[in-house]
């Protein structure tokens, strides 16, 4: 069944249809009502997608060979973990104690070199059609798995289904990704640019007209005057189409306690904002626990909007450019933010009864190569690297796959990019094999992988 488009709506209809997200019927889920949706028992309720934009070292992270040569062999030491036989660096003494809660896949790979077709692939479990790093963000590539997920199972609980912040992710050209493409920009995530570590966060994305206040928006009749102005813009403005795909949800969020109180980080304790650190990544992985705690299902945490490794900001990838060096990024930066941050939100979920139902997702587009370059740093390496998940319905205190002794390339199990991301479709309940349609109402599957068994608990 093809999606239909608001624009053959009557206008009449689309202002029947408005006052119905108040209670319960959202737009979306309205059009795609006769489509049916091959369901698997979910293990996650929801999931959190830290998005380590650059590409982690897997070398200096969580796979070491502290017996590999010099010039392989990372500058950092090893230490052992809370799960026996698991070693990762040592510079993550507190990730170390929550690692027999997690799984570590060391032997994710596919072969896009270049960042943006790299991240694409990753950010939706799809291959893009060329690894150019001139890759365009297209209607025609695939949606972000946020979006999948508001397309197959939305949320009926008054919040988004599918929520990304702090950044929009470009290496010049923006990168591809992340929203909803060909499924229509009623499935966007609600996207979040204020950041949650300024004293002034607010969400810009749900504020109201200056002479609109949530009482008035009890009046139906405010509700259709609000609509129609917003009909008027895509009439007048080109640079308001689209608009009419979000008014029904936009509508209903501005009307919800429940999306402005999971918002209100002023909310929290001052000790645990503190215990993720006061940076624009650690109130990032705060607001996605309160996101999860509320009801949202899939939210995208960007460690960066850049792919950075030029100084100590930015994302991870450390080449040594412009006499900069990636150890000293590592242990000033990178890191410590991963360091204070991950076992930070697992430790969070566990204390308040969320870890079982809550997926965590640990992952860049690709590692860094085994052998060090002339600036004493890494490249890009898609062909072996680490993902880590926990909670959810993954395994605990687990490695899947192992590495060669360089960690260049899988030893024994290999993990398609593709495979990783059809496990977290099943995890979540949702069968990866699911059909949607494009623009020409072709028939594509969500992912083109197969579940690992070997991840899931």
């Amino acid at each position: 069944m093809s999606s239909i488009g608001l624009n053959q709506i009557p206008r009449r209809t689309a202002l029947q249809i408005g006052g119905m997200g108040l209670f319960g019927l959202t737009m979306p889920r309205l059009l795609h009502a006769g489509d049916l949706t091959d369901a698997k028992p979910a293990r996650a309720k929801s999931v959190i997608f830290l998005y380590q934009f650059g590409g982690p070292s897997h070398l200096d992270t969580f796979d070491p060979k502290p017996n590999a040569p010099d010039g392989i062999r990372s500058h950092y030491g090893v230490i052992e973990t809370t799960s026996p036989g698991i070693q990762i660096c040592d510079r993550l003494p507190q990730t170390s104690l929550v690692m027999n809660d997690v799984t570590l896949v060391r032997t994710v790979h596919h072969n896009m070199k270049n960042h943006n077709p790299a991240a694409y692939y990753a950010l939706t479990g799809h291959a893009p059609p060329l690894d150019d790093i001139r890759l365009r963000d297209t209607q025609d590539l695939f949606p972000a798995y946020g979006s999948v997920v508001d397309r197959l199972a939305p949320n009926v609980n008054g919040l988004p289904t599918f929520v990304a912040f702090p950044h929009v992710l470009r290496d010049g050209e923006i990168t591809p990704g992340q929203h909803a493409s060909f499924l229509g920009k009623g499935h966007d995530p609600l996207l979040v640019t204020s950041d949650p570590n300024d004293k002034r966060f607010s969400l810009p994305e749900l504020s109201l007209p200056n002479d609109l206040t949530v009482e008035r928006l009890q009046s139906r009749r405010e509700i259709q005057k609000l609509v129609n102005r917003q009909i008027q813009q895509l009439e007048q403005s080109p640079a308001a189409r689209g608009l009419n795909a979000y008014y029904e949800r936009t509508l209903g969020m501005l009307n919800s306690s429940k999306v402005r109180d999971a918002f209100n980080l002023e909310a929290e304790p001052q000790s645990v904002r503190d215990r993720y650190g006061r940076t624009t990544y650690g109130q990032s992985c705060l607001l996605a626990r309160r996101l999860v705690e509320a009801g949202v299902k899939f939210v995208n945490v960007y460690f960066s909007n850049t792919i950075g490794g030029r100084t100590n900001e930015g994302g991870w990838d450390t080449h040594g450019f412009d006499n900069t060096r990636m150890y000293p990024i590592l242990s000033d930066y990178q890191l410590p933010l991963t360091e204070q941050t991950l076992p930070t939100l697992i430790t969070d979920l566990k204390e308040r009864g969320l870890f079982d139902d809550t997926l965590i997702v640990w992952m860049g587009e690709f590692g860094r190569t085994p052998r060090l370059n002339a600036n004493i740093s890494r490249d890009h390496w898609p062909q072996c690297y680490t993902a880590l998940l926990a909670g959810g319905g993954a395994k605990r205190g687990h490695v899947h796959g192992a590495s060669d002794k360089h960690g260049a390339y899988p030893d024994r199990d290999p993990v398609p990019l593709e495979d990783l991301m059809a496990t977290v479709f099943e995890l979540i309940g949702i069968n990866p094999q699911t059909e949607v349609h494009d623009k020409l109402n072709r028939p594509l599957p969500i992912s083109t992988g197969r579940p690992v068994t070997g991840i899931m608990a």
